[in-house]
Parts: structure tokens; sequence; C-alpha cells
């Protein structure tokens, strides 16, 4: 192609594998047109009715359908008569998630495209772009808006701190209204968030969707995937691979497959869901399908988008134990959960994996009393991963726990990262 294509019929829509990941990373405008040729101009009705008919779901980790967050934001704003705010979440505060990174890093604008467009749906008049302080995310969104000078929308990056919890979704909200990136509590975002106006908050591959469905319609959408999930998604595969990175694969695929992919078979165990996820068994869960309808079959989420898989020997329980400590010390400490709950399942856990027999039962007691009483969703998914090693243990590894409680020193060596994510490729 040589001219700039800018009616999506005039295209060849992209294939299953590059979808959201063209093979040039870096794209400018101008070859990101004559890829998928330009944004139509589509109403908020027609645009919100594709969304639907495609079955988007959020990419982001709930999962929530994202033609219901359009419609509960614009209902706001035809309530309200208030102008609504768009928020692109493009921060990744999980250490094995990197999906988001290398998104932006191969397709700015694509991202920019999806928040562009639902800020048609929702007629809202301010997009924000929310990366971490630091973030090699925040200059390259910042050099592609230098391309797009016309938007009818204002646009702007917005740099926040890189710590956990400063990407959830209300603490984005009250940063951009106060400087205090904390959690604000369970809130009605979509009726009153940022500036007291309706918000719509999605995830950077969740909006980079929206674009191409707004393009090529949901009957190409939902060509490929999970009936019940359709689409592509984006998976960071890491740990003990031989070719860790972030992979585009049908909804749907299997873990054999997905696995296949970083060069490694399904045997051992893997994270998946990111540091809040949930404890797999590979050899039992290889035809698994990583789909939202599939995974909760099973008692686990597809999460943060990422599958960390430990090598052999590796202990479930000293991998729980740093990464719950982890999370106990990344909490924003302003409720009882965070301050006080998280760091008693750690000294469970702790103790548990040095042979103090009462913490098992400690923690059975414990883990109920926190599960859903947090100002966020961050002790509960702590209270999840938790569960699922123990249950993990219990089920297929009932020696090794047992070899922890008599004594008998445990040598394996840390595996899941909790600094920044590394050795992954864009």
């Amino acid at each position: 192609m040589t001219a700039v294509m800018t009616h999506p019929s005039e295209l060849l829509p992209p294939t299953a594998g590059d979808r959201l990941l063209p093979a040039r990373p870096g794209i400018g405008l101008t070859v990101h047109h004559r890829r998928v040729g330009a944004l139509p101009h589509r109403s908020a009705t027609e645009l919100a009715a594709m969304v639907d008919a495609a079955g988007l779901q959020g990419r982001g980790g709930a999962g929530f359908p994202t033609a219901r967050k359009i419609a509960a934001v614009a209902a706001a704003v035809g309530k309200t008569r208030r102008p609504a705010v768009v928020v692109a979440n493009c921060c990744e505060g999980d250490p094995t998630a990197a999906k988001d990174r290398v998104l932006i890093d191969r397709s700015p604008h694509l991202v920019i495209d999806g928040a562009v467009a639902a800020a048609r749906a929702v007629r809202a008049d301010r997009v924000v772009l929310a990366v971490h302080h630091g973030s090699p995310a925040r200059q390259t969104l910042a050099v592609a808006l230098t391309e797009r000078p016309d938007e009818r929308v204002r646009i702007e990056v917005v740099a926040v701190p890189a710590r956990y919890l400063a990407s959830e979704a209300t603490a984005l909200l009250r940063f951009l209204d106060t400087g205090d990136a904390r959690p604000a509590g369970r809130l009605p975002i979509w009726e009153k968030g940022v500036e007291g106006r309706p918000t719509l908050v999605d995830n950077a591959e969740t909006f980079a969707h929206l674009a191409l469905i707004a393009r090529f319609g949901a009957g190409w959408f939902g060509a490929v995937g999970h009936p019940a999930e359709p689409g592509t998604m984006l998976l960071t595969l890491g740990g003990a691979v031989p070719r860790p990175g972030v992979i585009e694969v049908p909804t749907g695929a299997s873990v054999r497959d997905v696995l296949a992919c970083a060069g490694s078979r399904p045997t051992g165990w893997a994270l998946i869901g990111g540091l809040a996820g949930r404890w797999m068994n590979l050899d039992r869960s290889a035809g698994i399908g990583l789909s939202t309808p599939e995974l909760k079959e099973i008692g686990m989420t597809r999460g943060v988008g990422s599958l960390t898989v430990l090598p052999p020997g590796a202990c479930l329980l000293q991998e729980t134990t740093r990464i719950v400590t982890h999370q106990a010390q990344a909490g924003a400490r302003q409720c009882g959960p965070c301050m006080f709950g998280l760091p008693a399942i750690a000294a469970d856990l702790a103790a548990l994996a040095a042979g103090d027999h009462d913490a098992l039962a400690r923690l059975h007691r414990r883990l109920p009393v926190i599960d859903g009483r947090g100002a966020c969703g961050h002790p509960d998914g702590t209270v999840a991963l938790t569960a699922s090693a123990l249950g993990s243990m219990n089920a297929d590894e009932p020696g090794h726990l047992q070899r922890h409680l008599a004594g008998v020193p445990c040598r394996a060596s840390a595996t899941v990262p909790l600094g920044a994510m590394s050795g992954v490729r864009s």
C-alpha cells in the first residue's frame, strides 16, 4: 500500500496474530493509518451498539463488559448534563506484567484511537492517558500526540507515582483531582469520578480493541476467540521459560499452546494473573483454555494477563510468603485489612514455612475475615492467592507441606519477580 487509507472497506483487516502488535514497533500516525485506516467518525449510539455486539470485555483484570461501562457513563452524562472524562490506564503496577508497555511501544496510536472513540461514545471533553513516573510509555504517548494536533477532545498524558496501588481505578481518579494516589473506596465512578463528572476508566489493551471494533465491526472482532469472550488477548509469559515475552493469541487459547509460544511445555507450577492471581498445576491444566469462563470454572482468573512459570523444585509456600510480604508492604495503609490483615497473613505464612503447626489454623480463620472488607480489591487478591497456595499444596503437594511442618529446610530459590518486569522483549 502506498497511500493512506481512510475507509475500513479499503483495508485488509489485521489477522488474529497481529491485531494489536504490528511487527514494526513505534510506528507513526501515517504508517498506522496505512495499516488500519483512520478512525471512522461514528455516532455515539452507533459505536456503543458495535461494542455491545462485539462482546468486548475489559482486559485489565476484572473482565467487565465494556459496553456496560459505556452505557453507564453515557446515562450519567444524560442525567447530570456534564461532559464525561475518559481515563486510559496505561500503568502496569504488577511486576509480572508487561503487555500494556509492549502494546504502547508497538502501537501507541491504536490506544489513543480507542480512548478518542470512547470519548465520542460517552460525550467526553477530556481524555487522560495515565502512565507511571519513569515509564517509557510517557514519552511514547507524548510523541504520538504531537502527530494529532487536530483532535477535538483534549488529550493529556499524566504521570502517576510508580507504586503498586497507584494504578487502581479510584486511586487514579483521586490522584487526578487531589494528587493523592491512594484508592478512594468502592465508588460509582461512572457517575461521579474526575472533577465529580461521569468517568470511564479502562486499560490500554481494552481501548486498543475498541479502536479496531470501530473500524472493522463486531463480526470481524468475534471471528476469533472464545464465543463467550471474543477477540484476541495479550499475555506476558515469564519465569522459567526459554523465550519470555508478550504474545497475542485468541481468547480461549490453551495453556499448552500459549506455553509453546515461549518454547516451554506445561509441567510444574505457574502463577496466573499476577501477584493477586492463582497457582496453576500445569500438569493437570494443560488443556484449559485461557478464557474467563473456562478459568472461572476452576476457580482462577486471567487477572493482569500474565503467566509466570516456576522452575522445577520451586516451593509454593516460599513463593507465596514472598509475594504476600510484598503485597503487605505495597498497600495504601488506610483501611484495617490493608494495615493489619495483610501483615498478619504474611507473618502466618512465614511461620508456617518455618514449621509452626498453629499457623495453618490461624490462616484458615483469618482469610475469610479479611476478604471483601478492604477499601479496594487489594486485600481480596492477597487472600485469594494465599487460599490458592494452601489448597494447591494440600491437594498436590501434601508431603512438601509436611516437611515444612517437620522443620526440614527448604532450599527452593525465589522466582516470581517483585521488582520491575525483566527479560521481556518488545
